[in-house]
């Protein structure tokens, strides 16, 4: 199946589309010429041992379907670029070294353990760096997804899916406007040509829609940057590249003092996962940022149902291994093989044993308050309050329960409030107003615990079942799903009662149909 021709884009807006029309008077000319090597002499230093430079491989008719103001102006990228016809092309990695020869796009080398497994070389194998920008104070790297074969590819094509693509766009930008770091996304294109792809792994494979999406963040590098190194024995490039990882992300800091904030953001992280319920989904350490940040959007998922060993993930259905409960377990285990990976250029090895516990101490700590807030207190360090959390957590799992309307909710502490949040009828009423009674009693209300609730719990979130239905729109030529999702994800906090409908529980058709209960890594 083809991408429909019948798309007919309008102007970019926030969220917005927009076609190819006459040249614009030269922003992307400028935004061109403004992107530069990565941290020039000190990225060069780096060798090909870290990364291949390459172009993108060509596409006959690219053209934009998303567009993020918001992030543009981030670049100070003027809006009205998307107008041009050439940002379609330079954004699908249509362009050659001698139109923009400051461009120095590139694909990096990585490895990992995936599913706790060492999985030996990896790599971008359908991503391609195209250099970085520096405005307004911060230099981002600009990097496109879906831009064809690398030499990480393997035996794949280097593109992507229509499905992928647009999972990855939305679900950054809304992550960011959820306060939870994150790369970013400028565009997403149709690449105006199917790719084939067996989305169950059943033998059935199909030609699905192209597409490319534009990510961007300050910078990719993964813990598997390190780990290949290691494991490999190349000690000098590994400190070559834990130099350049200090010099420009660290400043002031050695590899050790590096590795103690890269536990201390991880910890933060997983404690805004946490709280708002968000799977991950493949939590392989070459899916973990070294800044932190939440990166490599594929089969991800939000809780509706509680359930501490629910993964959006199908390759993960038996072992459960990046279910929601275990992240930040996983996460902590992946900081270890980070710090395996360090031990040539850090001979103490209890100086990265101390890094871990600070970790641990960060999380417990970030999680303790995110529950203070989310229940609407200032903090939870009063006898009993253990108790009531875990009753809590114990209630949500005794009935199938919406994770984040029933937070939302709470802010209106009744039964009746909180019936929305139920998926059966088997709603265990008495427990829910016993427990209701204990919590009304330890909050109390000071005139600004339902705001302060509101701020904390978030109406909208970018379910699985509302990204399906952006899709479906998408392949039938119809963009107007993709942009009132980007323009009401972000305000995620607000009530936007226009758009409660985007509020809802998982409707019953969403519950077992592919792409709204489960994922497979494809995604």
């Amino acid at each position: 199946m083809s991408f429909s021709p019948g798309i007919t884009p309008t102007p970019a807006t926030e969220g917005g589309t927009s076609a190819p029309r006459s040249p614009a008077a030269g922003p992307l000319a400028d935004f061109e010429h403004a992107l530069i090597a990565p941290r020039d002499d000190a990225f060069a230093a780096l060798g090909a041992r870290f990364h291949t430079r390459l172009p993108g491989a060509p596409l006959p008719a690219p053209y934009v379907i998303g567009f993020s103001k918001a992030m543009a102006g981030r670049l100070g990228l003027d809006a009205a670029a998307v107008t041009d016809p050439a940002f379609a092309e330079f954004f699908c990695g249509n362009f050659t070294r001698e139109r923009s020869p400051s461009a120095m796009s590139y694909a990096s080398v990585y490895s990992g353990h995936q599913f706790g497994v060492w999985a030996g070389q990896l790599g971008d194998g359908r991503a391609l760096t195209l250099g970085e920008v520096e405005h307004g104070g911060e230099r981002n790297e600009v990097q496109l997804k879906g831009a064809g074969r690398t030499p990480y590819s393997r035996t794949a094509d280097g593109r992507a899916v229509l499905r992928s693509s647009l999972r990855e766009f939305l679900c950054s930008e809304a992550m960011h406007w959820l306060g939870v770091p994150t790369t970013r996304a400028l565009s997403l294109a149709a690449t105006g040509e199917p790719v084939v792809r067996d989305m169950f792994y059943d033998g059935h494979p199909r030609e699905e829609p192209g597409a490319v999406v534009c990510r961007v963040a300050p910078s990719f590098l993964r813990f598997g940057n390190f780990q290949i190194l290691a494991a490999q024995g190349e000690h000098e490039a590994l400190r070559r590249l834990a130099d350049y990882t200090c010099s420009n992300f660290f400043p002031g800091l050695g590899i050790e003092q590096a590795f103690r904030e890269i536990c201390r953001r991880t910890g933060l992280l997983m404690a805004d996962w946490m709280r708002l319920g968000f799977v991950h989904g493949v939590m392989n350490t070459d899916n973990l940022s070294i800044l932190g940040l939440t990166i490599d959007y594929g089969p991800y998922g939000w809780l509706e149902g509680y359930d501490l060993a629910w993964t959006p993930n199908t390759t993960d259905a038996e072992g459960r291994r990046y279910c929601y409960g275990n992240q930040p377990h996983v996460a902590q285990w992946n900081l270890a093989r980070l710090a395996e990976a360090l031990l040539p250029l850090v001979p103490e090895k209890g100086r990265l044993e101390e890094a871990l516990a600070l970790y641990a101490d960060t999380f417990a700590d970030a999680w303790r308050k995110a529950l203070a807030q989310k229940l609407g207190v200032a903090a939870l360090d009063r006898p009993g309050d253990g108790e009531l959390v875990d009753e809590l957590f114990e209630l949500l799992a005794a009935a199938e329960t919406d994770f984040t309307i029933f937070f939302r909710r709470l802010a209106v502490p009744t039964v009746d409030s909180l019936l929305p949040a139920y998926y059966a009828e088997d709603i265990p009423r008495e427990r829910l107003a016993a427990w209701l009674k204990k919590y009304v009693a330890r909050v109390g209300d000071d005139g600004a615990r339902l705001d302060r609730m509101h701020a904390a719990n978030p109406k909208y979130v970018f379910r699985n079942y509302l990204a399906q239905l952006a899709i479906d729109a998408m392949e039938n030529g119809d963009a107007s799903v993709l942009e009132r999702l980007m323009q009401v994800l972000r305000y995620p906090y607000d009530e936007q009662p226009e758009h409660a409908d985007l509020a809802a529980r998982r409707p019953e058709w969403a519950r077992h149909r592919a792409g709204c209960s489960a994922l497979s890594c494809s995604s």
